[in-house]
């Protein structure tokens, strides 16, 4: 019979963060499949949890993924951790959860901490809707479309980032959605040195300049303002194409054109079908 996977959400920093339910699963499971082995060994040391534990990450051989799913085959309770917050996000975990669902393991979630919804709680925009981007492409036309992704969102985006391209990132940012255009960085959330500072990008591309960010870095930016007066016509079409060019169909393009810059549907999938 096969056996469980459970996706188990790690702390942040704080280890007082960490579930009981998290705790007791660590101690009783068979296999921990971790990012990094070192951190996974600290959480365990910390839980009294006696376990085995391999690395599973992003630059994993592919007989890491088959070793997993034997073990799952054989019946193993395996606990997939990341270096902190929840598994899957923004991290290779969602090819386990789908090799254990096609060999008939159960896949249970632990819950707990996650920078996204972390960061979001304590920014001051708006989070009933957000986009999550993780980290972007660090150049090309990839790096140029993510960047119009955020400059358009009709809704609070959220960005991982290295803490030695966060200048970068916030200067690019700038130059694509305006130096107005609000945002909150937040750093080593839950740890000794946390920090969450607000402003809009121009101000925040200066601050960390001068000061030198360390750590875990989270950037939200606030949504682009809705148009009051007549679209630009041309930048419609350029947000259309790129969409188009990143896999979207017609009736998908059409339906985020229209949301981003208020025009019709119907002008909207005129205009997408046209080019």
């Amino acid at each position: 019979m096969a056996g469980t996977l459970h996706v188990v959400a790690t702390p942040l920093g704080n280890l007082s963060d960490l579930s009981q339910r998290a705790a007791d699963v660590l101690r009783v499971a068979d296999l921990v499949a971790a990012e990094d082995t070192r951190r996974a060994r600290k959480l365990l040391n910390h839980v009294g949890a006696k376990c085995r534990v391999c690395s599973y990450h992003a630059q994993s051989a592919p007989s890491r993924l088959d070793q997993l799913e034997r073990e799952l085959r054989q019946g193993a309770s395996v606990a997939l951790l990341t270096d902190a917050g929840t598994p899957a996000i923004s991290d290779p975990g969602a090819q386990l959860v789908s090799r254990a669902r096609g060999c008939g393991a159960r896949v249970i979630p632990i819950p707990g901490p996650s920078a996204v919804t972390t960061a979001l709680s304590v920014s001051g925009l708006p989070a009933d809707r957000y986009t999550f981007l993780g980290f972007l492409p660090r150049k090309g036309k990839e790096r140029s479309r993510r960047l119009d992704d955020v400059a358009a969102a009709p809704w609070t985006v959220v960005i991982f980032e290295a803490a030695n391209r966060l200048v970068r990132l916030l200067t690019d940012l700038a130059a694509r959605c305006g130096p107005d255009r609000a945002a909150v960085v937040t750093r080593e959330l839950t740890k000794l040195h946390e920090e969450i500072r607000c402003g809009n990008l121009a101000e925040l591309a200066v601050y960390y300049e001068e000061q030198a960010p360390r750590g875990e870095v989270t950037v939200l930016v606030e949504a682009a303002a809705r148009q009051s007066s007549a679209p630009d016509w041309d930048a419609v079409r350029r947000r259309a194409r790129s969409l188009l060019d990143d896999g979207l169909t017609r009736r998908d393009t059409a339906t985020r054109v229209a949301g981003e810059f208020a025009v019709s549907r119907k002008e909207a999938y005129r205009l997408v079908t046209d080019l």
